[in-house]
């Protein structure tokens, strides 16, 4: 039984680290012992409201080829939420091949093609499930370094996921993220 556990950790962890997902370029301006600052450029993203936990579902009907070109679109890293006009939404980030010009355009109305202006943001990473509990704790410690730091935020707390349902909590890379001012 051991044995077979073992395989199956390794299994996991392999197939999990094996997913390379292109992931948004970013330069780290400052760090410390809690969080970073990372400087991000213009990225383009499709988003939609996350209502009844169906947003996900709707961007990944969008990625699979439900567009109006057909097109399959390789899936990015991260998958981000936050609250926009008290209602969550989810963003999964397209690849840098594509523009505002070139995207395939959505099928479902819901789901809309835009761009997030670059800018700095202060970043806290941490492992596990990405729970509210987890995202709350680590929310409530950048709030008070950032806090402490006398930086202005100037965005509502984003949540960033980047692996996929399978990955091992222990190896999960989860970050809060906040747009600040520097």
């Amino acid at each position: 039984m051991k044995k077979i556990l073992l395989v199956l950790t390794f299994i996991l962890t392999l197939s999990s680290q094996l997913m390379a997902y292109e992931e948004t370029n970013y330069e780290v301006v400052k760090e410390n012992k809690i969080y970073e600052i990372r400087k991000y450029p213009n990225r383009l993203v499709i988003e939609t409201n996350s209502v009844q936990g169906n947003g996900f579902r709707k961007l990944f009907n969008y990625i699979s080829g439900n567009n109006k070109e057909n097109e399959e679109i390789k899936m990015t890293v991260p998958v981000t939420q936050e609250i926009k006009n008290e209602n969550m939404t989810m963003q999964f980030y397209l690849p840098s091949k594509f523009n505002k010009d070139n995207a395939p355009k959505p099928v479902d109305s819901e789901v809309k093609i835009l761009t997030i202006e670059g800018g700095y943001y202060a970043v806290i990473e941490y492992s596990g499930r990405s729970s509210d509990k987890n995202f709350l704790k680590n929310k409530d410690i950048l709030e008070k370094a950032l806090k402490q730091d006398n930086l202005l935020v100037l965005s509502p707390p984003i949540r960033a996921s980047y692996n996929s349902p399978f990955t091992l909590p222990i190896l999960k890379r989860n970050e809060v993220m906040y747009r600040v001012d520097l």
